[in-house]
């Protein structure tokens, strides 16, 4: 029998987060090692639950999720969608705007499936979260990258995005909260994404999943709002970090702006929703309850609340490192500090966190895993508690002062 090989679609697809660093901390945790995992932003296994209103609303409508539901979604949960961003301001929000997924994941998946053709660029932030960057590329597009700023609070540089537009850039995806940086853009930002997005003609793909993580004076701008009537705007958002329902796998996409200008796009977005037949219908029920009822994730955002002091920790503490700087986030659940290459001359940084990794039995991510350009960053999950995470710090710091140029 002929060698089986992996499709050729997969040869430029990386999703580091949980690749070949997380098979070697299964292999160490096989040999009886205890590994924490700081790589992924789950947040079950730190100890946050889902409210009980969610839990409870979820298993008293369990016996109506036993069939196939709306391939875009239940009825209550597009309506409950609908109306959160009607009260944002995006009157124009109908039930028949939203799709609801199995996470913003899939619907990423979906979206990029149904609108780009073979060769087409879609411009996507550097860092990144990756998934974006290889669905674009299992889609058949080419992800382009544009730079953010760590000197500017990790914010897009603008300039870099007019520069590397073509006659072949589709879209623009904005992630704000950005996901690794902890970024929160300003109203300027957004409105000048959009106007980039306007005056080229691009979609603007706004993944919004942590809009509600915010810390201190941070306020978060939905990119429809700019967008207005003349930009097609998909904005996606759910319930896995804001409700601690990382497993429940709820999430939606909202479609605003010239809709009657995507009708053909929608249409092939509709037969993809179809072909999978529907979201997982139990946790759909959840989305009601968490969208109108008592928003318990305030108590976290607050000074003194969880999310709150174990990111403010994270980053005075990797800043305390020498060699080591990390804007402080602003939003999100993670910290994306720098290694000065001139104190640590690391030419593999994924080389540099399997060695962490051996050495202290401490799961990061590697920079350029998520499109960073240069070997010098790292991104590190704040949702331990604080003794946890000072003492897994504290590692990260041991273990650079015995590589420390």
């Amino acid at each position: 029998m002929r060698r089986i090989v992996q499709s050729k679609k997969l040869q430029h697809v990386r999703y580091d987060v949980r690749g070949p660093i997380l098979v070697e901390a299964h292999r160490l945790e096989s040999e009886g090692h205890k590994i924490l995992k700081l790589n992924i932003g789950n947040t079950a296994p730190f100890g946050f639950e889902a409210p009980e209103a969610i839990v409870a609303d979820m298993i008293h409508n369990l016996p109506e999720s036993q069939g196939y539901a709306d391939s875009q979604g239940i009825y209550s949960a597009r309506t409950a969608v609908a109306q959160y961003y009607q009260s944002h301001g995006l009157t124009d929000t109908g039930v028949d705007d939203v799709y609801i997924g199995n996470g913003v994941s899939e619907l990423i998946g979906m979206v990029l499936q149904a609108f780009v053709d073979d060769g087409n660029e879609i411009l996507v932030p550097a860092p990144d979260y990756p998934l974006w960057t290889g669905a674009v590329t299992l889609s058949g597009g080419t992800a382009v990258h544009y730079r953010c700023d760590e000197a500017n609070g990790w914010n897009p540089d603008l300039e870099d995005i007019e520069a590397k537009i073509t006659g072949n850039t589709h879209a623009i995806v904005v992630i704000n909260p950005n996901n690794p940086t902890g970024a929160v853009y300003s109203e300027e930002t957004v409105r000048a994404l959009v106007d980039i997005a306007r005056r080229h003609r691009l979609v603007v793909m706004a993944d919004e999943i942590y809009e509600k993580i915010l810390f201190d004076d941070a306020v978060h701008h939905h990119a429809a709002t700019h967008a207005a009537d003349d930009v097609l705007c998909l904005t996606f958002s759910g319930l896995s970090k804001a409700y601690r329902v990382c497993g429940y796998r709820a999430g939606w996409v909202m479609v605003s702006g010239p809709k009657h200008l995507a009708e053909d796009f929608l249409e092939g977005l509709t037969l993809l929703a179809n072909m999978r037949m529907c979201a997982n219908v139990p946790a759909q029920h959840a989305i009601q309850t968490a969208l109108g009822g008592y928003q318990s994730l305030t108590e976290l955002i607050v000074p003194g609340g969880r999310f709150h002091e174990q990111s403010k920790l994270a980053s005075r503490l990797l800043n305390e490192i020498p060699g080591v700087s990390c804007v402080e986030p602003r939003g999100a659940l993670y910290c994306f500090p720098r290694l000065d290459p001139q104190v640590y001359r690391i030419e593999s940084d994924e080389a540099f966190v399997i060695d962490l990794l051996r050495a202290k039995k401490i799961l990061v991510t590697h920079g350029t895993g998520f499109n960073w350009f240069e070997p010098d960053h790292f991104r590190l999950v704040t949702l331990p508690d604080v003794d946890t995470l000072t003492e897994a710090i504290g590692r990260i710091a041991d273990y650079l002062e015995t590589i420390r140029d």
